[in-house]
């Protein structure tokens, strides 16, 4: 009789375990676009309802083509913040994903850490080959009916670490006032935030967090920088230490892949359409 309920009890707790995998592996296939309006004091107006497809962690994913397609037209552009693939991870799989996005809207690039670690010189050539612009520690002016605003990309440390980062490309001269002009960061990881003075921005995007990827209960999630702990995904305000008072626009993406095993438990997978509104006074 009790070895009969030992086995009961052991099913159970195997059916429990395959449900909670499961669930796991559901949550890191999910197909998830997250709407918002990111509202900026410096927006120029004619890009009020500038719209941006931004999409992080891509990894050994397949982006849907049923679900993004419908966005060209809908979207004036994409950018993708690093990790793009990773380490053995097919290439051709990379070239669909990007000639994919191109085809939605003009399309902006950095590199992740994982970038590096793949073949890096071939994910260039399909990067660039597929129209989009790979920004490497550089500025691009995007216009728009006369008007502009500012995309900076910041490349993440060809050796790794988060001590190594080049400064930030300063600003054209062109601009009428540095103080005065809308600029967006795109960078991989969030961490670069800590090591630098002052960040003249009034929006960042940036990834490489998974949201913590598999949150326990009760338990968390587990970093070795306590910088994680508090910046692992959503929107939070960062002091742009600038000398303007004024503080930046910060979202940190879930992702839409996986790093490690193909799980997530509490952070599911995510792309972002972002609305840029203007400041009403």
């Amino acid at each position: 009789m009790v070895t009969f309920w030992i086995w009961e009890l052991v099913v159970v707790v195997l059916l429990i375990v395959l449900i909670i995998a499961m669930i796991m592996v559901s949550n890191a296939f999910r197909n998830r676009i997250i709407t918002e309006e990111i509202i900026l004091k410096l927006l120029p107006e004619k890009f009020d309802g500038f719209r941006i497809l931004f999409i992080t962690d891509i990894h050994r994913r397949r982006l849907p083509t049923a679900l993004l397609t419908p966005l060209k037209g809908e979207v004036d552009a994409v950018l993708l913040g690093g990790d793009l693939t990773e380490k053995n991870s097919p290439l051709d799989r990379l070239a669909d994903n990007m000639t994919l996005v191109t085809s939605i809207a003009p399309t902006y690039v950095v590199h992740g850490n994982h970038d590096y670690r793949a073949n890096i010189s071939l994910v260039d050539q399909i990067i660039r080959g597929s129209g989009a612009k790979l920004l490497i520690d550089e500025n691009v002016r995007i216009e728009r009916e006369g008007a502009f605003l500012w995309l900076t990309g910041v490349d993440f440390p060809k050796k790794g670490g988060n001590t190594s980062y080049r400064s930030l490309p300063g600003l054209a001269s062109r601009a009428s006032s540095i103080d005065d002009t809308c600029r967006i960061i795109l960078v991989h990881d969030p961490l670069w935030l800590s090591k630098r003075q002052s960040v003249p921005a009034d929006l960042i995007l940036a990834g490489h967090t998974h949201g913590g990827q598999v949150i326990l209960p009760f338990l968390g999630q587990r970093h070795v920088e306590n910088f994680y702990h508090k910046y692992d995904a959503g929107i939070f305000q960062w002091p742009r230490r600038d000398g303007t008072g004024r503080d930046a626009k910060l979202l940190i993406s879930r992702g839409f892949g996986t790093s490690h095993l193909p799980i997530r438990w509490g952070s599911p997978a995510e792309m972002h359409v972002l609305t840029l509104r203007k400041e009403k006074h």
